[in-house]
């Protein structure tokens, strides 16, 4: 039940504790699937609401900023929380916050009000931000160093299964059978419209209730099951604050890089159903097929990038993938029809290695500034909050959705020289 009394220096572990780390490594994997399943039915969750209540581009995505917002306001509480408790307990809070945010689905349904959805939404990120603190660095240091890298990247691509899987759930438990467009709504008598509406804000309620339940579940085996308090040599000789742990360049410039490339994530994944019927036309129905094909693409990038690491070194990697996803970019906003959606897809399997790759060599040799490090790049997640609303913005001036794809764009080529230059560590003076 308890953990450790003194906690085992990653410098002296021997064979038989690399064994014991194989049952936590996979609990903490398993998180990466949740977080990740929550993200990925915002593709479906946002067009359902844009229609539910009549929402601008704009409007609709501040289901994102709900979300990433709070990643920026919890960062930093979120590694105190595991500085001083450690990663078990930050886990176990992150895993309630999840819970309870999501049977808040349950009353935001019923009251019919956005703001109330954007709330719960807000309480679930509040648990997200939590674990992903604890979840990241904790998966990097459960085994050998010098595989860290890898072995992230493993544990990410459960997201990516989440990203696959979210989207089929999605169209079939939120998505209505025949939606009513906006002419035939507002040919309905009010009390018609209010039913119809309350039918379709309804049915988010099922697949969070399912979704917070099995949170409770994972928790409850959290609780149970002993988890090993990991420790660098160097941080167990002391803690500094978060401000020390910005004197490390690659660290400022992971923060920097992880910033653009989640915001470049989110602006692709949340917004991609609603780029398919906007820019080429298909129904939502047709469109959730299609994320749910950028979601396999995902998933199959994050084991693919993972195998090519043993051959191809890390950073290297996600510089060409980062090239590649610019000239995608280039082709959603200037080329036309499905083409443009099949270069989203393509986008979706060269961004997969970017999130873990970037946490990885942003904490690495960072020693008793790990932690902190590791809230800050979490921090950087706001990205998430601020790119949605900018491309929406360009979307709805221009009347060309299109055009807003220039900032993903912006964003792949930051990740980029980040992965040509910006991760190398250099020393830093205590």
């Amino acid at each position: 039940m308890a953990l450790p009394a003194q906690p085992v220096p990653i410098a002296s572990t021997n064979q038989k504790s690399k064994t014991s780390y194989l049952f936590p490594f996979i609990l903490v994997t398993s998180l990466f699937f949740f977080w990740g399943f929550l993200h990925n039915l915002d593709p479906i969750l946002i067009p359902h609401l844009r229609r539910a209540f009549s929402l601008t581009t704009l409007q609709a995505s501040l289901v994102d900023s709900a979300i990433f917002i709070a990643y920026f306001l919890m960062a930093i509480p979120a590694g105190m929380i595991i500085k001083k408790y450690g990663y078990k307990t930050g886990i176990l809070i992150g895993l309630s916050l999840f819970a309870i945010g999501c049977f808040l689905f349950v009353p935001a349904a019923n009251t019919m009000l956005y703001a109330f959805f954007l709330t719960a939404l807000f309480i679930v990120a509040c648990g997200l931000t939590i674990l992903e603190t604890a979840a990241n660095p904790y998966a990097t240091i459960l085994g050998d160093p010098a595989t860290s890298t890898q072995r992230l990247n493993f544990a990410q691509s459960f997201n990516g299964l989440a990203a696959f899987l979210a989207p089929i759930v999605g169209y079939y438990l939120i998505l209505s059978k025949d939606p009513l467009k906006d002419d035939a709504l507002a040919a309905m008598t009010e009390n018609a419209r209010t039913a119809y509406l309350l039918s379709e804000t309804s049915s988010v309620k099922l697949p969070y209730i399912i979704l917070g339940c099995v949170i409770l579940i994972i928790a409850a085996v959290f609780f149970f099951t002993k988890l090993p308090d990991i420790r660098d040599k160097d941080e167990q000789e002391g803690q500094k604050g978060f401000l020390h742990a910005f004197k490390h360049k690659h660290l400022t410039w992971a923060v920097v890089a992880q910033f653009c490339y989640v915001g470049a994530q989110v602006c692709i994944t949340s917004l991609l159903v609603l780029y398919a019927t906007k820019a080429v036309g298909i129904s939502d129905k047709q469109a959730s097929y299609y994320s749910g094909a950028a979601g396999l693409a995902f998933m199959s990038g994050r084991f693919v990038g993972t195998a090519l690491m043993q051959v191809v070194s890390p950073p290297k990697l996600m510089a060409i993938y980062a090239v590649i996803c610019v000239l995608l970019m280039s082709v959603t906003i200037f080329g036309s029809g499905i083409l443009t959606v099949y270069a989203i897809i393509g986008t979706a399997f060269f961004m997969s290695i970017m999130f873990p790759t970037i946490f990885a060599l942003g904490i690495k040799d960072l020693g008793v500034d790990t932690k902190p490090g590791s809230s800050l790049i979490i921090m950087s997640i706001v990205g998430g909050a601020v790119f949605p609303p900018l491309m929406g913005y360009i979307a709805d001036v221009t009347k060309h959705f299109q055009y807003g794809y220039i900032v993903p764009l912006i964003c792949f080529a930051v990740v980029g020289w980040f992965g040509f230059s910006g991760y190398k560590v250099k020393n830093v003076s205590s």
